[in-house]
């Protein structure tokens, strides 16, 4: 978190003051609303501009929102798996060329010409199973990767593999399970030892319906009777798809890290942030937003909405983490980075 002597010398920046009350004038304007709770942050470079919680972490306990909340992220999480993947093609142990059948022989035969790089582009044409009308009553349940692989592996195509993209948790389910079984480890245990760890990200891992996990957010809905508790998933059913909780600090040292050549080598991050169809890389969307290129991805599940922005040509992070249901984040998101970019925000 910012002290008060580094805070009190980033205001004194020609215009920043500016932009950091024009920045908390749009965040309060959600809150105001009842449509956001969270954690915000925004920062260029190493340099945080703005680092603050909004709301209530629990609403019963009344415990405020902190920069050291701890938030489920949802599909943030596929970025961690994607780059896990490109670690281990980096150390011979997969390509992304290879067919899933490879690693998974008793495949079905609808998946021969599936490759990993399908799984990471969401091109496979492998149905999404958070979208079959049975997926809620499986939600609150506990499960493992090959169960749920087993729920739609023999389920028809969309369509042919590279023809098309269709967001699918299906693919990032799948290539979670095979981390696991090309490393005889669990994802967790991947991910915190080759990610975590050696960023110094603390306050992030894969969430948990057991541990007592500190400072871990609450999640809720909001609706026309004001806040309530969200619905309950057991939180094996999205594993690699959108298990993981994290801060909104410790997601800026993932940024830093990630662009900063400290987790993949240049060819492996170019892979992972070149779009291959629809503006989507490998678990991150690539874009330009008025003339800015962005890198980017949103999350949602029961209690929590979330979106992690970085804008490589101004090394600029914009993180929204909230624990209630909405578009909040996305929007909020995007008219920090405008207020960022000497834009109006609005």
């Amino acid at each position: 978190m910012l002290t008060r002597v580094l805070a009190v010398a980033l205001l004194a920046i020609p215009g920043l003051s500016q932009d950091v009350a024009r920045m908390e004038h749009v965040v309060q304007g959600y809150v105001a609303s009842q449509s956001f709770m969270g954690s915000v942050l925004v920062a260029r470079g190493s340099q945080v501009i703005l680092s603050k919680g909004y709301g209530s972490a629990n609403l019963e306990w009344n415990i405020p929102n902190s920069p050291t909340t701890k938030f489920r992220l949802g599909s943030i999480t596929k970025q961690f798996t994607a780059a896990s993947v490109l670690l281990l093609e980096e150390r011979g142990k997969l390509s992304t060329g290879d067919p899933v059948k490879k690693y998974l022989p008793d495949a079905p035969a609808a998946w021969d010409k599936i490759t990993i790089f399908h799984l990471l582009t969401h091109t496979s044409g492998i149905p999404n199973f958070t979208s079959f009308p049975e997926y809620k009553k499986i939600e609150p349940f506990a499960t493992t990767p090959g169960e749920v692989v087993a729920r739609f592996r023999d389920k028809p195509l969309d369509f042919a593999p590279g023809e098309k993209w269709s967001y699918s948790n299906s693919g990032y389910l799948l290539l979670g399970y095979l981390i696991e079984k090309i490393t005889g480890g669990s994802y967790e245990k991947f991910v915190t030892e080759n990610i975590f760890t050696p960023l110094g990200m603390k306050d992030s891992g894969c969430d948990s319906n057991s541990p007592v996990i500190a400072h871990r957010a609450s999640g809720y809905v909001h609706n026309a009777k004001g806040f309530e508790n969200a619905g309950f998933i057991h939180m094996s059913i999205p594993h690699a798809a959108g298990a993981l909780y994290s801060t909104t600090e410790d997601l800026l040292k993932w940024e830093q890290g990630l662009f900063g050549g400290k987790v993949l080598k240049p060819e492996s991050l170019a892979k992972m942030t070149t779009p291959f169809k629809e503006n989507y890389a490998c678990g991150l969307g690539v874009q330009t937003i008025d003339g800015h290129k962005r890198i980017e991805h949103g999350g949602g599940i029961e209690g929590f909405n979330t979106n992690l922005a970085y804008y490589p040509e101004d090394k600029l992070t914009v993180v929204v983490l909230a624990n209630v249901n909405g578009k909040a984040p996305e929007e909020i998101a995007a008219k920090l980075a405008s207020i960022a970019h000497g834009k109006e925000g609005k």
